[in-house]
């Protein structure tokens, strides 16, 4: 029952404490611990049977003990307050301030498990979202309502191309615009960088930051998540507003849940991680959309770093089965010294053909990527060629496509970490590209736009 204090710790494990004899305890329910010094720690029930209670200490079990230790079940789960004031705000991973100002005072509390949006009364996904980096806009267009997210290795700048799309983010036409950035298990360093990024250029006045140091407790991972993206289900479909929501580090999220699934004793599934993974990957992801009759929407981009570049990992593998599409970085391009390094031809945007077009962006759009992909991709084969034949060896017309190749990686992929181009500009780049290359090689662009965009 709520308000009775059990005094019977049997057991500390990891980040895990047993607590018996208990009654009338649910599932997912907040725990308040003191321990044996006055210190206040919030943990939340795991699991429930013969009168025992499974409890994940989000702060920690460090100093706990089987004595002196008292817990209070609230009967309530996890939940955190929401209001407009915690916009410009930097919150920790439990939704605690740490930017030194008080709490805000919330308007009402939530469950931060959220409630599943009904299928029925889903909208579907419109719209583009301009990010500023033509490999997204250009290639494979982010759409207002989609989960879309950036497949990254270790070493490579997941974290400056995630600050600079929450910089940069905008809806054509909206000003109602806002973005939700959480961070999870980075270091002290990377925490820093994302502060210091949102409040130089001014995007910490329309964001809210949940930060998870790589310091602090494993489980305080699996909530920050939830955290945030009860808050921009706040701000989208209470408020009426456009929320981005980014994700940073998946994979450190995965790792925590594989940690407590190692603590409770479970059965591992593929490399050690849960077999119940999959569904709650699905649980994050599943949480961006829109909704008929609410003028709001939530887009995510969960950023992974992909344990040894292996795309096929149970992380990577499973995020792909569950969203609309990936965008991956290169370590090549990253080698050539191009920002950003995104490689075009194994990103993909599912629901880019719905997004983009005439009132959207441009008329041209569709085409002109399709062209600019399959110009590249050709171009890219012909430096598998030379490397084994030589340049020599090539025709005049394979020639002109290797140097396509070579320029768009130059100037339609590289752009500086300030640059933040229009869709407009992205696609007027595109046909200058396109420019190297003669007329009759247009296969896949209709003539009128021949006639219209290719540079005279």
């Amino acid at each position: 029952m709520e308000g009775i204090v059990y005094t019977t710790v049997s057991e500390v494990s990891g980040p895990l404490m047993i607590v018996e004899g208990v009654k009338d305890v649910g599932y997912g329910e907040v725990v308040r611990i003191t321990t044996s010094e006055g210190e206040k720690r919030l943990g939340q029930v795991l699991e429930v049977g013969e009168g025992k209670a499974v409890i994940q200490v989000f702060e920690g079990t460090r100093g706990l003990d089987t004595k002196d230790t008292s817990v209070r079940f609230t009967g309530k789960p996890m939940e955190v307050g929401v209001t407009v004031d915690m916009m410009g705000r930097v919150f920790s991973g439990v939704g605690r301030p740490i930017d030194g100002s008080p709490s805000p005072i919330p308007e009402e509390m939530r469950d931060v498990n959220g409630s599943p949006i009904n299928p029925s009364a889903r909208e579907y996904p419109r719209d583009p979202i301009q990010t500023g980096i033509s490999t997204i806009d250009g290639m494979n267009t982010l759409v207002r309502g989609q989960k879309l997210p950036i497949f990254s290795g270790s070493g490579l700048p997941h974290n400056t191309i995630a600050a600079q799309i929450a910089r940069q983010a905008k809806v054509r036409g909206q000003e109602n615009f806002a973005v939700v950035f959480c961070a999870m298990g980075i270091t002290a360093e990377e925490a820093d960088f994302f502060m210091h990024d949102f409040e130089e250029t001014g995007a910490i006045e329309r964001s809210v930051l949940f930060l998870n140091l790589a310091d602090n407790p494993a489980i305080e991972r699996l909530i920050a998540p939830k955290m945030a993206l009860t808050v921009a289900e706040y701000f989208a479909f209470d408020k009426g507003m456009h929320v981005l929501v980014i994700l940073t580090d998946m994979t450190n999220y995965a790792e925590a849940l594989r940690e407590i699934a190692a603590a409770r004793e479970e059965v591992p599934g593929r490399r050690g991680y849960p077999g119940y993974m999959y569904t709650d990957l699905a649980q994050i992801y599943e949480r961006a959309g829109r909704i008929q009759g609410r003028e709001g929407s939530i887009t995510q981009i969960p950023i992974l770093t992909m344990p040894d570049d292996d795309i096929t990992h149970p992380i990577p593998d499973l995020t792909g089965y569950i969203t609309e599409g990936q965008i991956v970085l290169s370590r090549e391009l990253q080698n050539k010294g191009i920002y950003p390094p995104i490689a075009v031809l194994p990103a993909l945007s599912r629901l880019m053909a719905e997004g983009i077009g005439k009132g959207r962006t441009r008329e041209d759009h569709h085409q002109l990527s399709n062209q600019l992909y399959s110009a590249y991709a050709e171009g890219c084969d012909l430096r598998d060629l030379v490397a084994v034949v030589g340049e020599e060896a090539l025709t005049e017309r394979d020639k002109q496509y290797l140097k396509f190749a070579d320029e768009f990686e130059k100037r339609f992929v590289a752009q500086g970490e300030e640059e933040d181009r229009s869709f407009e500009e992205t696609l007027n780049l595109g046909w200058e590209l396109l420019s190297m290359l003669p007329k009759d090689e247009l296969k896949k662009i209709d003539e009128k736009y021949i006639e219209k965009y290719y540079p005279k």
